[in-house]
């Protein structure tokens, strides 16, 4: 199963995340099928992916309840249904 979540990376203490497509399986921080989008928590910076988003979601990707929650409050499943 593809899962749509979060890969940590940055400094100790300097957190952000790139939102990635990997295999349910692989580790957190393991090699990801495709790189969709970033987040920055500490500023609150949002870059998504929206097409290849779309893309992975319709082929039934699973998104993590983070991921899930960025993508609602981008609109991006308005995108998915339509």
């Amino acid at each position: 199963m593809i899962k749509l979540r979060l890969k940590r990376f940055g400094k100790k203490r300097e957190v952000s995340y790139r939102i990635v497509a990997t295999v349910g399986t692989s580790r957190r921080d393991g090699r990801p099928l495709e790189e969709l989008g970033f987040y920055n928590p500490r500023t609150d910076e949002v870059r998504l992916d929206v097409p290849g988003i779309v893309r992975r979601l319709q082929q039934g990707a699973q998104p993590t309840e983070t991921v899930r929650s960025l993508l609602t409050k981008a609109k991006v499943f308005e995108q998915v249904n339509a």
